[in-house]
């Protein structure tokens, strides 16, 4: 028989729940309830905190234990008498915030394990005072945790950008300690590197350019501590005879997120052009004939990449795959901004798909 079964209400859960049932529990009221889903809800934050207060003392076996003992009243005033009646919430939403918490009877002196909590500034709070942490951070904490492979649904992921982080401001994580050794806390993430693709036309990339990029990047307020989206413009130069798969790399510009500011990089695309293909600092380009031209001769004017023209003229007969190659008229190498590639011009011949029986004949008097 425990004291008192709000906080098993209020995940929805039985007294005698497994942990494994507990924290599937809070994974789906959680999700359900989390402000970024329910932005027209008032009510879902305070939902929201709610469970998340009831997972942070369920969830720790020597919280449950003396919630199971002594009910929230009497373990959020820090003993003493214990309460008449069931325990309550005090103003700001939740379980309420705590008072100082001493010991709880039965689990101090003697050899026994005692265990406190630092405090959190709760009204009244004395010398040892609990403080629930910030639902936020419960929230994240589980995420990386492993709660979100419990189950199939992305939201987890959008919520929290694959992982989530704590707030700033106010509610900090509490730390909990048990004398005869501090329970470490998960490591701190290392902070992410987004890489987002940087499309470029073949003349920027000879050419070089100056662009400027509008991002979005999630921040937390530094007074209340709430998410929030700003615009940033980045500023980056494109240099002459960068390729694909070039990156630009930007620190600490993305989402703030737990352990610091994700990194950003963009990573060089090269646009499809018209007439050039790029291969190293090399640049090809194709000739079409048709077989007449192929075998009697042709003429052609070929453009370069900054916009010189050069004619070329065979007399023919030209073979499908001949090529002519126009030194140090192709991509700047970013490297050696004096050193260029070659431009390559190949030939393609189109051969017709019939003919008749009286050009076939032709063909073999000629040939």
């Amino acid at each position: 028989m425990v004291a008192e079964t709000k906080l098993y209400h209020a995940l929805s859960v039985s007294p005698s729940a497994s942990q494994e049932e507990i924290k599937k529990a809070y994974r789906k009221a959680a999700l359900k309830h989390h402000p970024d889903k329910n932005k027209d809800n008032p009510s879902a934050g305070e939902k929201f905190k709610e469970v998340s207060q009831a997972y942070e003392i369920l969830s720790d076996p020597e919280k449950r234990k003396a919630y199971d003992q002594y009910g929230l009243d009497f373990l959020l005033r820090g003993g003493g008498e214990a309460p008449s009646g069931g325990g309550g919430g005090m103003p700001g939403g939740g379980f309420g915030m705590p008072s100082g918490f001493g010991g709880i009877p039965g689990m101090g002196g003697g050899g026994t394990r005692s265990f406190h909590f630092s405090t959190g500034g709760g009204p009244g709070g004395g010398a040892g005072g609990f403080s629930f942490s910030n639902p936020e951070n419960t929230f994240a904490d589980f995420i990386k945790q492993g709660g979100a492979g419990m189950g199939d649904d992305d939201d987890i992921f959008a919520l929290f950008n694959g992982g989530g982080g704590s707030r700033g401001g106010s509610g900090g994580r509490s730390k909990f300690r048990e004398s005869g050794g501090a329970r470490r806390r998960a490591p701190t993430p290392e902070v992410t590197t987004v890489e987002k693709p940087l499309p470029l036309s073949l003349e920027e990339l000879f050419n070089g350019v100056h662009k400027k990029m509008k991002i979005k990047r999630k921040t937390y307020d530094d007074g209340s501590g709430k998410r929030k989206v700003e615009d940033k413009i980045l500023d980056m130069d494109i240099l002459p005879g960068y390729k694909a798969g070039t990156k630009i790399k930007f620190k600490g510009v993305g989402d703030q997120e737990e352990g610091g500011t994700q990194d950003l990089h963009f990573i060089v695309q090269e646009k499809p052009h018209d007439i050039f293909k790029r291969e190293d600092d090399n640049l090809r380009m194709y000739v079409d004939l048709d077989l007449k031209e192929a075998l009697t001769g042709w003429t052609r004017t070929i453009p370069t990449i900054d916009g010189k023209k050069f004619t070329l003229s065979k007399g023919g007969p030209t073979g499908p795959g001949f090529t002519e190659t126009y030194p140090h008229q192709g991509m700047p190498n970013s490297k050696k901004s004096k050193q260029r590639g070659d431009m390559i011009v190949e030939v393609r011949v189109k051969f017709p798909t019939s003919l008749t029986l009286a050009q076939k004949t032709h063909l073999k008097e000629i040939l």
